[in-house]
């Protein structure tokens, strides 16, 4: 397989699109557990992970931190500059990064990539150039069934879950 980093947008892909504020003016989000096994499975293939986004909360550098992301990327305002630098100084090439995005602001960045994965919720022009468009909304499970997807295509998937998870499957 040639993706050997996976960008990965934050709200209406990870989340629901959501914005929460609590009593005190705290953003919060709810981020879905289960896309936790595909963070794992891609770790475990040698993968790296970019989380880019373009807001900035505590709650995301909470559970990235938790995902063990190499790459967190917040307050990102120009995703395309910032992604096209990251590959130059990187030395990366199209085909070994993929993307899974939701809107209209991961349009320009998916198409430096050479795979682009969406939730089923994704914008339209998104649909248009993805690789895989996931049956789950953003926020339900979809970056995992993106991840999967692409490591089963590749024949990854059972060898990372048994890995990480210690079971035969």
């Amino acid at each position: 397989m040639d993706i050997k980093y996976l960008v990965i947008d934050v709200d209406g892909t990870m989340t629901d699109g959501g914005l929460y504020y609590d009593e005190n003016g705290n953003e919060t989000k709810k981020f879905c557990t289960k896309d936790a096994a595909g963070f794992f499975a891609a770790h475990q293939v040698g993968m790296k992970i970019m989380v880019l986004t373009g807001r900035e909360c505590k709650a995301t550098t909470r559970r990235m931190t938790e995902m063990k992301v190499e790459y967190l990327c917040q307050n990102v305002k120009d995703k395309v500059n910032y992604l096209r630098n990251f590959m130059g100084e990187n030395g990366i090439k199209k085909e070994e990064i993929g993307y899974i995005g939701d809107d209209l602001n991961d349009l320009p960045p998916m198409k430096l990539c050479g795979y682009v994965g969406c939730p089923e919720d994704a914008c339209l022009e998104v649909k248009k150039i993805a690789d895989y468009i996931s049956p789950v909304k953003g926020g339900y499970g979809a970056v995992r069934d993106v991840i999967e997807h692409l490591l089963r295509e590749n024949n990854l998937w059972n060898e990372a879950v048994s890995k990480v998870y210690g079971i035969g499957v």
